[in-house]
């Protein structure tokens, strides 16, 4: 049996205004109509006996994380929550234990979660090549037959004349970025292929390995495992064992160290989508190369990606550009220079901004909200709950809530009072008084809430019982 196993822990900044810390990109619908996170659960569908996903993520992302998968998954996932980032070798070894645990003698099939993959069947059958080897002891990885001198990957060296024979090969070297004279070389020896991030190995293989090479990830991981916690669908690793965890990579941790490194050359469409150049590149272009999504009209514009999601974006005149348009920012951006984006996501944090953190619509594991107007005293929200979701029961010390059901019905409490609200009705919540709104119908539940007070941060939330188990 072979147990994918998924690292979401990544924050994509350099796909800003989409991706976005609380909402980064494997949880975006950016190459099909399922989210980058539903594609790669779904990518070994071809594969012969393959297990239900493991699936490592941060807490902030948890109920997002956990939707998504059960809308392809059944709700078979398993999700380990990590209190904190420590990189690809930590995240695979705490799935390799459980997976050792619960599946004895499956193979782990490592994929990050915001790749793209074109053809599906030449994975499988990279798998399948790949297969044997790792049953026999081998850690296998994943190269990327290169179509590019490309300067902003790292490489995998194989025996000469072994590059393009199509089967597994010895892992010779694990080469840094290069530059683009050494890149042109790598690419006419046909020597070097492109590393994709992706592994297939027995779980004790790779823990028996991470002991010898970095004994002090899997101690902590160890720890952080013993002493985690259920918490509703979800394993919580112990964040105070788990921060001390050395944070390291599974090339650097183990594979450049190891003698057992293999590779299967893979030709199947990869992307790691790591800017939006590399997006441009992998989806369907219109006869003047340029990739539309959303409301967007164009007059005289070429090899461009343009993309609209909440009102109409017109460009006149333009070539080679990025032009990506969201509720609350705008980016403009030279197609050769995408890979600063990442400047812009620094300098928003640096003033202290919310941009580089969040949308305008905020996601909650009951449903969302959205902010659509905002001034001194008063904020107004649009908010949606979800059918049978509640909100906490909370209070607030500085702000006064009115609400106004627009679509559905709201079971409300007031202190000691409960109301049912129908459309076009509406109530007061004054400040201090112990509240929750419940979706208790079988269609989603629409309001506008407008607060007022002297203070209106998020923080005002004093919670007091909450059934998705947050502070």
């Amino acid at each position: 049996m072979i147990i994918p196993v998924i690292l979401s822990g990544g924050s994509g900044v350099r796909l800003w205004p989409l991706s976005r810390a609380m909402y980064p990109k494997q949880l975006l619908s950016l190459f099909s109509e399922r989210t980058m996170l539903q594609d790669t659960a779904l990518r070994l569908s071809s594969v012969e006996d393959v297990g239900p996903v493991t699936c490592i993520c941060n807490d902030e992302h948890r109920f997002l994380v956990a939707e998504q998968l059960r809308e392809v998954e059944n709700g078979q996932a398993m999700i380990v929550l990590e209190p904190c980032g420590r990189n690809t070798a930590p995240a695979a070894a705490v799935a390799a234990m459980l997976i050792a645990e619960r599946h004895p003698g499956a193979l782990m099939l490592v994929m990050p979660a915001d790749h793209v993959m074109l053809d599906t069947d030449a994975f499988a059958e990279a798998i399948t090549k790949g297969r044997h080897a790792a049953e026999e002891g081998a850690l296998v990885t994943f190269g990327i037959v290169p179509s590019a001198p490309e300067t902003g990957y790292g490489y995998i060296r194989v025996p000469e004349g072994q590059g393009k024979c199509g089967s597994v090969c010895p892992v010779l070297d694990f080469v840094e970025k290069p530059s683009r004279s050494k890149a042109e070389d790598y690419l006419a020896s046909g020597n070097y292929f492109w590393n994709s991030g992706l592994f297939l190995f027995r779980p004790e293989t790779y823990l028996d390995e991470l002991e010898r090479s970095a004994p002090g990830i899997l101690a902590a991981c160890r720890d952080a495992l013993r002493l985690s916690k259920r918490d509703l669908d979800f394993l919580r690793l112990d964040p105070e064992t788990f921060a001390a965890c050395p944070s390291d990579s599974i090339d650097y941790a183990v594979m450049e160290k190891t003698s057992r490194a293999m590779v299967v050359p893979l030709d199947a469409g990869w992307s790691d989508v790591g800017a939006w150049s590399s997006l441009w590149a992998v989806q369907s272009q219109d006869a003047d190369g340029n990739v539309k999504r959303g409301d967007v009209v164009v007059h005289d514009v070429r090899n461009s990606y343009l993309h609209s999601t909440s009102r109409l974006v017109a460009v006149v005149g333009v070539e080679d550009h990025v032009i990506v348009e969201t509720a609350d920012a705008v980016l403009v951006a030279s197609k050769d220079r995408v890979q600063e984006v990442k400047a812009i996501v620094e300098e928003l944090k640096r003033q202290e901004r919310d941009e580089p953190m969040m949308h305008r619509r905020v996601y909650r594991p009951w449903g969302s909200y959205e902010t659509v107007d905002e001034g001194a005293r008063f904020k107004v929200k649009r908010i949606t709950v979800r059918p049978g979701a509640a909100l906490s029961l909370q209070k607030h010390h500085h702000r006064a809530e009115h609400w106004i059901v627009v679509t559905g019905s709201a079971q409300v409490t007031v202190d000691d009072r409960k109301i049912l609200l129908e459309e076009n009705q509406s109530t007061y919540i004054p400040v201090g008084a112990r509240h929750r709104l419940e979706n208790q119908g079988a269609a989603p539940l629409e309001l506008i809430e407008v607060q007022s007070g002297d203070y209106l941060g998020e923080d005002d939330i004093v919670r007091l019982e909450d059934v998705y188990g947050r502070a």
